[in-house]
């Protein structure tokens, strides 16, 4: 039998997967309703909701199971979706809504918090549940474009914003909110540009012995001086390549420049290098770390990684593997901001460590605080009983080096003993202190 026009018509109409309407049914609504309010332009409002991490799941479980959820998040829409209201499937893992009676910021925000705890209830899959949690993006009309396609790119942008800061985010377009993606996505652009160029540079800050004050390695920290931007803080792009999906690159380029430049201090020092949440997640990471060392000629005994517990946290079973590995190949691993994330003991129990770095926040009141102080000294007496080598971070003064090294810290980092410094100001920092342990301006022996 003969298709229709109305039924070709439908067709070209409707996402053939969950049934619902298509992007053409939500252009067309959205024009309708512009004209309609054209002469007196009353708001209303179109949003973007996408699936968080539904790709890792789509491969995990199939993508049998995949198009079962979508369908599952199509009829949880359909059934809480208001009168004169549309929702179609934007394509992929990404809904969207057109809502003619939303005209404000408040009510976009209530409706997407609506919307998120529909969404976040199990799915069932038969012989297993999984959760997903939804990002959102909204833009109102005539404030966030007056024509289809600039109200959509609107709504693309603040959801773009919500997946920036993480899972289960809601945002509502704003001019100011426009001006920060511009901001991130030119800051993004030269980021790659700096990785590909090789203009990240590495600077080194020295770990001293506290009973000496001699320098027994240095960490290496990612320094980055755009042209245009001036100074950006590590702590602005390196999450900005973990979010985007080039710390790999980044984290590779620095270990390679941090290992060359070590190779001309005295090789009883050892170099520490800090690696991200992302990297523990990549098999490939051990065998890319002792690639470069191989490249480089650099000995894996002189290198020390340093690793936060939320790190380990984020793929345990992975990151038990990518360790245990580099321990084995002559690595040592140091686990950082001690006694600030979760689970820190649990994580020493689970995880073979070399090495502790007490967190700064208490280092800088173990001279003012009894509780900061009690802190340090149970954490000294905890890793002397695992045998583990501890430094306190942070040290700004003479009087806080002193209260370690009495306490019983054997190494410590902070200003006090030296700022972060480029490669060659650090060999001429080696030349001119290495060797001159008699400083009179250091903690006494």
């Amino acid at each position: 039998m003969p298709v229709s026009q109305d039924e070709l018509q439908a067709m070209a109409y409707t996402d053939p997967l969950t049934g619902l309407g298509n992007r053409y049914r939500m252009r067309d609504k959205v024009r309708l309703l512009s004209a309609e309010r054209a002469s007196d332009p009353a708001p209303f409002t179109i949003g973007i909701a996408n699936l968080d991490s539904f790709k890792p799941i789509n491969d995990l479980f199939g993508s049998a199971a995949g198009d079962e959820i979508l369908c599952q998040v199509a009829h949880r829409l359909k059934a809480c979706i208001p009168d004169g209201a549309i929702v179609i499937r934007h394509g992929g893992d990404e809904f969207a809504f057109v809502l003619p009676l939303v005209f404000e910021r408040a009510g976009a925000e209530k409706f997407g918090q609506m919307i998120r705890e529909v969404l976040s209830a199990p799915y069932d899959l038969g012989d297993r549940n999984v959760r997903l949690s939804a990002s959102f993006g909204f833009a109102i009309y005539p404030f966030a474009g007056e024509e289809f396609e600039d109200l959509l790119k609107s709504a693309e942008t603040a959801l773009y914003r919500s997946k920036r800061r993480g899972r289960g985010q809601i945002t509502v377009y704003s001019k100011e909110i426009a001006l920060e993606m511009r901001r991130a996505t030119q800051l993004e652009q030269a980021l790659r540009n700096a990785i590909i160029s090789d203009a990240i540079d590495v600077h080194f800050q020295p770990i001293v012995s506290l009973s000496n004050s001699v320098a027994v390695g240095f960490e290496a920290l990612a320094r980055w001086s755009d042209p245009d931007l001036g100074f950006v803080s590590p702590a602005v792009f390196v999450p900005l390549a973990e979010e985007r999906g080039f710390i790999d690159a980044l984290s590779e380029t620095l270990l390679r420049k941090a290992a060359e430049a070590a190779l001309s201090w005295p090789r009883e020092l050892f170099l520490s290098f800090n690696l991200s949440s992302v990297q523990l997640m990549d098999p490939g990471t051990t065998n890319s770390i002792l690639a470069i060392l191989g490249r480089v000629g650099f000995d894996p005994h002189r290198l020390e990684l340093e690793i936060t517990e939320t790190a380990v946290m984020s793929s345990a079973d992975t990151a038990h593997r990518i360790l245990s590995d580099l321990r084995q190949a002559g690595v040592r691993i140091s686990l950082d901001d001690f006694g600030t994330g979760q689970s820190s003991l649990g994580r020493l129990r689970d995880f073979m460590f070399d090495k502790i770095k007490i967190d700064r926040a208490f280092v800088s009141r173990i001279n003012s605080d009894r509780a900061s102080e009690h802190i340090v000294k149970a954490i000294l007496a905890m890793c002397e009983g695992l045998d583990l080598e501890v430094v306190a971070e942070g040290i700004e003064d003479y009087a806080e080096a002193v209260k370690l090294r009495a306490l019983g810290c054997g190494m410590g980092q902070g200003y006090y003993f030296g700022k972060p410094a480029d490669a060659i100001a650090t060999l001429r920092y080696l030349q001119e202190k290495y060797y001159d342990f008699g400083a009179t301006d250091r903690v006494p022996a």
